[in-house]
């Protein structure tokens, strides 16, 4: 199984912050707690044990086994479920939404990132118990982004007029994108298997998060993974105290607001803001913000409201309609969960940063951020075709534009790389430039736009002459570019477009076994993988 790294700095698609992130630049790091290093686990384990509640655990295995009563759970991740209740067990966490037969192919990444390293920190700490959790984002709302998958250049999706929160949304109008999705998927043991798993997942659970949850645990059950719905009154009991402490003293907006000044100084673009208070209200399809005016509390664009009294009250008998927003969600998460690392995306890596403050003062362990991996999959005949073609995994993560042009120069029997004719005629006109100031100062303009003019008619003619070959070649091109748009669909990463159905119809099951043998989760670069 042949693999490769490139750095994320090299790829071009991850962010400045990203990029300075792994490389741990001074200037970050009072936005975060500890840098995701082997050797700083010992130290994470100590902070959390210390603040991490017995009791919580109580709670949160019985809540679990409650979530997994009508699924089949593989031995490994019952024994996880069941070693919660020891204080030497911990967690190591992912999130994502509740995307249609899990979205693109991201989605395996975080939780194969996850899985494994679990098993890099129990051969580290052995003393020590760590189990993967993922952490369904069932109270998100947008229903936009999550309704669809792509499936070779097509987009298939699932169309609702329910509201609220997108895990109670019922499964009705899943069969019609299923006789789709037959079709597509067509015959053989692979595709009989999709179709198995989106029937079973989405056609036999009354709602979106009961069927997110048999298909994460139908594709890594076996793995140990542990499932977390928190929308659950029983864990949002254990929130409590923080969504009491954000109510009446509005603590995320005002730490938060504080950081997010200290970071666009930085010239980092802020993923989230605050609101004066960051907490939805939840309640039969109706998820809306909770807003404070004069000492009165209501929820925007119904009928309720509370003073405060009646507000609390309402807090402590139905913490189930009370619903964290996404400043709030990781805060949830840290106090219900003995959670060391949360591992996500570049996007989710900056808007952790801007929490930090507010853990601090809600009195919460701040967990280690750990990048996701990220890989580019390909075949063994994609791989062959790449060497015959003489494309290098690194001109596959070129632009459009840029990829063609260095093709033509590669494959051109004719050098249509001007740079050194270029160079030559600046070495002249220098000293054209030269002699002007020793003899008459008011030529120099002349000798300027003399040399504006050569260089960029030599400019053109190199573009003319690169624009001809093109055509000369443009078989070959095609098949270089055709290449490129199926590891790249629309110019973009394969994780970010392509669903996992693609590449299992083509690998089967060994497509998620492939995956724990070579992602590396604390390497820190980009992996290309030929399977």
């Amino acid at each position: 199984m042949p693999t490769d790294c490139i750095p994320f700095k090299e790829t071009h698609y991850f962010s400045d912050f990203i990029c300075d992130y792994l490389a741990e630049k001074p200037e970050l790091k009072e936005f975060y707690h500890r840098f995701p290093k082997l050797e700083n686990f010992e130290a994470q384990i100590k902070e959390k044990s210390t603040s991490f509640k017995r009791e919580t655990r109580t709670v949160l295995v019985e809540t679990l086994k409650q979530q997994y009563k009508d699924i089949k759970t593989s031995d490994l991740t019952y024994a996880n479920i069941e070693s919660l209740q020891q204080e030497n067990t911990f967690t190591i966490t992912t999130g994502h939404q509740l995307n249609l037969f899990t979205g693109p192919l991201y989605f395996l990444f975080k939780i194969v990132s996850t899985i494994n390293l679990t098993k890099q920190l129990k051969a580290e700490y052995p003393s020590y118990n760590f189990l993967p959790i993922y952490w369904m984002a069932s109270e998100d709302h947008d229903f936009e982004e999550i309704n669809y998958f792509n499936f070779k250049g097509k987009k298939i999706q699932w169309n609702s007029n329910q509201t609220g929160a997108v895990g109670c949304f019922n499964t009705e109008g899943l069969d019609d994108v299923f006789d789709i999705i037959a079709l597509e998927f067509g015959e053989g043991r692979h595709a009989e298997q999709l179709k198995t798993w989106f029937k079973e997942g989405y056609l036999k659970h009354n709602n979106l998060a009961d069927a997110t949850r048999y298909l994460a645990n139908a594709l890594f059950g076996e793995h140990g993974l542990v499932i977390v719905d928190a929308d659950d009154s029983a864990l949002k009991r254990l929130f409590i105290p923080q969504m009491k402490k954000e109510m009446l003293e509005q603590t995320a907006f005002k730490t938060v607001s504080e950081t997010n000044k200290k970071l666009e100084a930085l010239d980092l673009k802020i993923q989230v803001n605050p609101r004066e208070i960051n907490l939805f209200y939840i309640k039969d399809g109706l998820r809306e913000r909770i807003v404070e005016r004069d000492g009165i509390y209501s929820v925007l664009d119904s009928e309720l409201k509370w003073n405060e009294t009646e507000l609390l009250k309402h807090l402590d008998e139905e913490p189930e309609c009370f619903s964290p927003n996404v400043i709030m969600r990781p805060l949830y998460q840290e106090v219900i969960l003995p959670n060391l690392c949360y591992i996500g995306g570049g996007g989710e890596m900056i808007y952790w940063l801007q929490l930090k403050s507010n853990f601090e003062t809600q009195n919460v362990t701040f967990p280690m951020l750990l990048l996701r991996n990220s890989a580019l999959i390909k075949t063994s005949k994609q791989a062959e075709k790449l060497e015959k073609l003489n494309i290098s995994d690194k001109d596959l993560f070129l632009d459009r534009h840029a990829f063609i042009n260095k093709k033509v120069r590669k494959i051109s029997n004719i050098d249509i790389d001007f740079s050194e004719q270029i160079t030559h005629l600046e070495a002249q006109f220098k000293s054209l430039f030269d002699l002007a100031e020793q003899t008459d100062k008011s030529f120099i303009g002349a000798v300027k736009a003399q040399e504006v003019k050569q260089l960029k008619g030599l400019k053109h003619l190199e573009k003319r002459l690169l624009q001809a070959q093109k055509r000369k070649l443009a078989d070959q091109i095609s098949r270089c570019t055709e290449l490129q748009e199926q590891l790249f669909p629309n110019q973009s990463l394969q994780e970010r477009n392509t669903n996992f159905s693609e590449l299992y119809l083509e690998f089967g099951d060994q497509l998620i076994p492939s995956l724990l043998k070579v992602l590396q989760p604390l390497q820190g670069e980009f992996t290309i993988v030929t399977l």
